[in-house]
């Protein structure tokens, strides 16, 4: 079974179909869901889930990026967001996009998370251009 891609969901949510997503953190957690889910969301949830913080605000890039490439090693059908941490994305559209391709990059993820209303809509604007496809949370 090959991984899905962008199109793939997209095309699935406009005919209909449900679709399963997930939040985990790791390779083995993958792995158990590999058949089930649709998309799988490395959280920065992983914050308060794994490493015992009380908030996200800790979370660093490389937190994110390690715990996103283990649920992609760990998969192979679901496609995989990594959410990108507090301050990873927020500075400027340059940040954001050095970023956002690391996680694309080093990771092998197939898309980004990153919060924001209206404010964000540039950023998301010249991620999307770029070729780094973007999940939105409002």
């Amino acid at each position: 079974m090959k991984r899905l891609t962008v199109r793939d969901i997209l095309r699935r949510y406009r005919e209909g179909d449900k679709l399963v997503s997930l939040s985990l953190y790791d390779a083995c957690m993958a792995r158990l869901a590999d058949d089930a889910a649709d998309i799988l969301l490395v959280g920065d949830s992983l914050g308060m889930t794994v490493l015992g913080y009380d908030t996200t605000v800790p979370v660093t890039m490389e937190d994110s990026l390690r715990h996103t490439a283990a649920v992609v090693r760990g998969s192979s059908h679901p496609l995989v967001v990594g959410d990108m941490p507090f301050a990873s994305y927020q500075g400027s559209i340059e940040t954001a996009l050095k970023n956002a391709t690391r996680f694309l990059q080093e990771t092998g993820a197939s898309a980004v998370k990153l919060e924001g209303g209206v404010e964000m809509a540039a950023t998301v604007s010249i991620l999307v251009k770029t070729g780094i496809p973007v999940m939105g949370h409002i």
